[in-house]
């Protein structure tokens, strides 16, 4: 999956990584050079005390060692960018990806998960390609141009290679494979404190409600306590690599010091040459270490990258149309037909022989009891999910035949928990139409009763909104969704318990705001209570997922013992119906 990713991904900079491979080449070949020139100042230079030579080979030295300075500097600069441009660009195509998802699969993944994969994933990925291309790129060629200069100076301690290298490389791999797993294992980790913490903050109004702060501060507790332990596993074996490497490092130099010396006093070796061969074995180890290193953060970025593709190979079971149909006539009428609707794995659907219709100027009410399926079937129209059989048809024209910005465009959702982004009253109005003007936002807002408080707040339209609209109260949260949906003017109204926060005389007069706007809309109102959709011209209601009474609410009180005891509850509960 890593592979994958980085060939998809990493193609659109291809001439700045050959520009990297180049400079890194250009460069690591000048460091291998400078070993053999300071071997010559000593043996041509120091021992016969020739001070011109010296001067000569060093100003060469001064020379080589400002070609690898630049030569590193813009093989840095160039490996930065492809790998800052690499994560921007994945991080774009998988946001891209997860806003085309349906409900069902951000379910499945849990939003937790998709913000990690989006963000911690993809960082860890994009740490790999910045130091392959800063240390992985020049690992190689270091190694195997040290091996090739070390000969040329000295063939005799060439054994001491063939010994040292390959111990630090097993030694490494050895850490590196019992490392894996716990890589894998942290990132799960991330997830579950993710999640943890997510809940917490959204549901603080709660947790303190219920006095359950100490039981979330332990749930958290174990939460982070799972993923440090596996740190810490990682983190001991982690630790064991700069041991290995400094004991490799100085007993390799101990090595060549002592057999070193042997052949400098029988006259097969100079001391510039020894100390050159040195510095190459060093070269060849650090190069080793680094590539090491690097080949440490493989199994963890492919472990991110396979959480990654994951996202990327997951379709959405809202599938646009191939071939959309592009005209369609008329204003909205909607009309569901055997609509049946089940969860993957469920023992027994959710709706099931759902067909109706609802027309422009009418009022279609949906009741029932919790858990009947009455926001299911309202997510049903705006394909946020698809029914698993029938059809759902606006117009006439099947809604997976409609083009999904054609079919968003006719509809108006106010969703049963109304989401406010952060900015300003006027921009989350805006969401519904971002051309509308002032006026037209005030209006809505007078439709949705709204206007009063807002024109109570200093800054007024420019009043600032938190995320999730939390610093509102819920019943100005809903107003404040509902004058959205207006301020869009679509062809069909979706209220999904839209008016539950609304104490009843507000609710009384919101609904009678809305007749004249919405008098040649179709208006779909799922509700709890009776009194919001008494006056509808049609009232379904629901139970265990079918439709158990269909018509006007006094001809439901007579026919539909479901709807009868629904009004009888609430009116004894002092509810009016």
């Amino acid at each position: 999956m890593l592979i994958r990713l980085l060939r998809a991904h990493l193609r659109p900079y291809r001439r700045p990584l050959a520009a990297v491979m180049a400079l890194q080449f250009v460069g690591t070949m000048a460091s291998l050079y400078l070993p053999s020139l300071n071997a010559d100042i000593i043996d041509q230079g120091v021992a016969r005390g020739d001070t011109g030579y010296i001067m000569r080979t060093g100003g060469w030295m001064l020379l080589v060692s400002l070609v690898q300075i630049a030569c590193s500097t813009a093989a840095v600069f160039l490996g930065a960018r492809s790998a800052m441009g690499f994560g921007r660009d994945v991080r774009a195509e998988v946001f891209a990806h997860v806003n085309r998802f349906s409900a069902r699969e951000v379910t499945r993944f849990g939003a937790p998960s998709l913000i990690t994969r989006n963000t911690n994933d993809v960082q860890q990925v994009q740490m790999l390609v910045l130091m392959s291309c800063t240390m992985l790129v020049a690992a190689p060629i270091m190694s195997v141009g040290g091996v090739f200069m070390a000969l040329r100076e000295d063939v005799g301690l060439s054994w001491l290679m063939l010994v040292s290298v390959p111990a630090l490389a097993i030694a490494l791999m050895l850490i590196i494979r019992r490392m894996v797993p716990g890589f894998r294992l942290m990132q799960t980790r991330i997830d579950a404190v993710n999640r943890v913490l997510r809940e917490q903050i959204t549901g603080i109004r709660v947790v303190r409600a219920f006095v359950r702060e100490p039981y979330e501060t332990a749930r958290f507790g174990r939460a982070n306590a799972d993923l440090t332990a596996t740190a810490l596993r990682t983190g001991r074996l982690m630790a064991l690599i700069f041991p290995v490497v400094t004991l490799v490092l100085n007993v390799s130099s101990v090595a060549v010091l002592w057999f070193g010396a042997d052949r400098v006093d029988a006259g097969q070796i100079q001391v510039g040459a020894l100390t050159a061969f040195l510095q190459y074995l060093m070269q060849i180890l650090m190069a080793v270490m680094l590539a090491t290193f690097i080949l440490m953060m493989v199994p963890r970025a492919a472990v991110c990258a396979e959480r990654i593709v994951e996202v990327l190979d997951t379709d959405s079971t809202v599938i646009p149309p191939a071939a959309p149909t592009a005209e369609v006539t008329g204003r909205g009428e909607l009309e569901l037909r055997g609509v049946r609707f089940q969860y993957p794995g469920a023992s027994a659907p959710v709706l099931h022989d759902i067909s109706f219709r609802a027309t422009p100027g009418r009022t279609t009410a949906i009741i029932g009891s919790t858990g009947a399926g009455k926001t299911t079937l309202l997510t049903l129209i705006p394909r946020l999910i698809d029914a698993t059989a029938g059809a759902v048809l606006v117009d006439g024209v099947d809604v997976r035949d409609l083009a999904p910005d054609d079919l968003w465009r006719r509809i108006g959702l106010v969703p049963q928990r109304p989401y406010l982004f952060s900015g300003t009253i006027a921009s989350n109005l805006r969401y519904g139409n971002p051309d509308a003007t002032d006026a037209e936002l005030w209006a809505a807002l007078e439709i949705a009763q709204a206007r009063d408080f807002v024109a109570e707040l200093p800054e007024g339209l420019n009043a600032p909104i938190t995320q999730g609209g939390t610093n509102i109260s819920g019943g100005q949260r809903q107003r404040l969704a509902i004058a959205r949906a207006l301020v869009r003017k679509p062809e069909i109204y979706l209220f999904d318990d839209s008016f539950s926060a609304l104490d009843l005389g507000t609710d009384a007069r919101l609904r009678a705001a809305l007749r004249p706007v919405t008098a040649d809309a179709t208006v779909l109102i799922v509700a709890q209570r009776v009194s919001t959709i008494v006056d509808a011209d049609q009232i379904i209601v629901l139970e265990d997922g079918g439709i158990v009474g269909m018509g006007r609410h006094a001809e439901l009180l007579e026919d539909c013992p479901t709807y009868a005891e629904i009004v009888a509850s609430q009116q004894t509960a002092g509810v009016p119906a």
